[in-house]
C-alpha cells in the first residue's frame, strides 16, 4: 500500500530546489563538488524539471538497505571506497563499515504531469546518524545526474533518471528516481548461480543437450548486452567529463533479469554518490572531496598533470568494469558460492597479479569453473583479451570505455 509523503517531510526545505539556506545548497557550496559554472547549470535543470516538493510523491514500502565499507589499509591495487554489496573490488587488508546507511523505498508521483510513475527513493540519513559525510553523497550524486540529465545530447538510456527529491524536517536527503527495474546485475548473478546450483542438484543437468545450449546461448547473450548496456552508460558519463568511480554488479540496474527477454533489457547505471568531475577547469581548480584516494593512486602511477590525472581516472573506471566482467563470468556461468567476488578478485590480482593466461589455466583445471572460461573463450579467446586489456597493471594501456564497447566480444560478434 502506498502512503502519501510523512508529517516530517516539511516543504520549506527543499535543497533540490537550490533554495540558499538548504543543506545540500551549503554542501556544494562549502565543499565545491563541481565548478561553478556546472553547479549553476545543474540548479537551472533542478528548478526547471526536478521535483522538489514532499506532496508530489507517495511512500510504499521499504525494499532494503546498505551501506559502504571504508578502507583502512590496503595492499592491494586500489584504494577507495565502495557499497557492501560489491565486497569482491576490495584489494585490501582492513575493511570497516562505514557510517552512512541508505534505505530505499518504493513510491510514485503524486501530482502533475507525471502523476502515476513508479519512482525509487533513496534516502540519505541526516547529519545527526550519517554525519556530513551523508550530506555530501546525497549532494554529490544529485549535482552528478543534474548535470548529466542537462545534456544537450539528450538523457542516456544506460544512466537512472533522477526525478526530483526533498529534505524531510530530520535533516534526511531523498532522491526519487524513475523506478526502471528492481533488480541489480547482483541480483541476476546470484539467482542464476542458485539456479544453476539447483538443477545440479535435483540431476536435471543434461539429458537434452540441445536444450542445454540454448540455455547456454540465451545467458551469454543477456551477459553480453548487458555487459554492453553498462559500459554505454559509462562510456557516456566519461564523454561528459564524470567518472563512476563506484561501479560493480550491485550499481547496474536491470528492467528484466529474464534470460529469454534479453532482446528488451536496459541496463542503466545508479549510485553516483562517488561520482567525480573530471573536466580540465575542475582538476585545476578542485580536486573535489570524495577524489582524494583516487589522486593519491594517480600519483603513485605517474600522473600528475590535469590531462594525466583525467586519463588515470577513466583507467580507474574501466579497471572496475573489467572486474565487473570477470564477475559476470565467474558468478553467473557457475554454481552458487563456487567462486564470490572478493575470492575472484584476489585470484585475478594476488595470486596471478593480473596475468589472465595464467588465471585462465587454472580455471581450466576445475570443472566447476569451466562454463566460465568457456563463456570467456568465445571467439577465440576475445573474452580473455578484452579482460587482460581492461585489467592492464599500466593505466595508459587500457581501452576507453568506447572501446571496450566496439571490442568483438562486448559487441556481440563471437555469439
Amino acid at each position: 500500500m502506498l502512503l502519501t509523503a510523512p508529517d516530517c517531510f516539511s516543504s520549506s526545505h527543499l535543497p533540490f530546489a537550490s533554495i540558499k539556506n538548504s543543506t545540500a545548497a551549503v554542501i556544494l557550496k562549502r565543499f565545491r563538488l563541481n565548478s561553478v559554472s556546472q553547479t549553476r547549470t545543474s540548479r537551472r535543470l533542478c528548478r526547471a524539471s526536478l521535483i522538489t516538493s514532499p506532496d508530489s510523491f507517495e511512500v510504499g514500502r521499504l525494499i532494503g538497505s546498505y551501506g559502504f565499507m571504508n578502507i583502512t589499509s590496503y595492499s592491494g591495487l586500489r584504494d577507495i571506497e565502495y557499497s557492501s554489496g560489491d565486497l569482491g573490488r576490495l584489494g585490501v587488508q582492513d575493511v570497516g563499515e562505514g557510517s552512512v546507511k541508505i534505505r530505499l523505498y518504493e513510491g510514485r508521483i503524486a501530482q502533475g504531469p507525471l502523476k502515476g510513475t513508479s519512482v525509487m527513493f533513496k534516502v540519505y540519513p541526516g547529519q545527526r546518524t550519517g554525519g556530513i559525510e551523508a550530506d555530501m553523497m546525497a549532494a554529490n550524486e544529485l549535482n552528478a545526474h543534474a548535470f548529466l540529465q542537462s545534456s544537450s545530447k539528450g538523457l542516456c538510456q544506460n544512466l537512472v533518471v533522477l526525478v526530483g527529491g526533498f529534505e524531510t524536517k530530520t535533516g534526511e536527503q531523498w532522491l526519487a528516481f524513475r523506478s526502471d527495474g528492481k533488480y541489480s546485475a547482483a541480483d541476476y548473478a546470484k539467482l542464476t548461480s542458485e539456479k544453476i546450483s539447483k538443477n545440479h542438484s535435483a540431476g536435471e543437468s543434461s539429458w537434452n543437450r540441445f536444450e542445454t545450449e540454448q540455455i547456454l546461448k540465451c545467458r551469454r547473450y543477456f551477459v553480453i548486452k548487458l555487459f554492453q548496456g553498462a559500459m554505454s552508460g559509462l562510456a557516456y558519463m566519461h564523454d561528459h567529463d564524470r567518472l563512476h568511480q563506484s561501479l560493480g554488479p550491485s550499481s547496474v540496474i536491470l528492467n528484466t533479469i529474464v534470460e529469454k527477454d534479453a532482446a528488451y533489457l536496459v541496463p542503466r547505471l545508479r549510485d553516483l554518490s562517488f561520482s567525480v568531475d573530471i573536466s580540465f577547469q575542475n582538476l585545476e581548480e578542485d580536486p573535489g572531496t570524495f577524489s582524494e584516494g583516487l589522486w593519491r593512486r594517480a600519483a603513485a602511477a605517474g600522473a600528475f598533470t590535469p590531462m594525466e590525472k583525467r586519463a588515470f581516472g577513466i583507467a580507474d573506471d574501466v579497471y572496475e568494469a573489467g572486474l565487473l566482467l570477470a564477475y559476470l563470468a565467474f558468478v553467473t556461468f557457475c554454481e552458487a558460492n563456487v567462486m564470490d567476488s572478493l575470492s575472484l578478485q584476489r585470484l585475478l590480482e594476488s595470486t596471478f597479479r593480473l596475468d589472465l593466461q595464467a588465471t585462465r589455466e587454472y580455471c581450466l583445471a576445475d570443472d566447476r569453473l569451466l562454463e566460465a572460461v568457456k563463456f570467456l573463450d568465445l571467439g577465440e579467446g576475445a573474452g580473455w583479451e578484452l579482460l587482460q586489456a581492461m585489467l592492464n597493471p599500466d593505466f595508459q594501456q587500457r581501452p576507453i570505455a568506447e572501446a571496450v564497447i566496439n571490442h568483438r566480444f562486448t559487441a556481440g560478434a563471437v555469439l
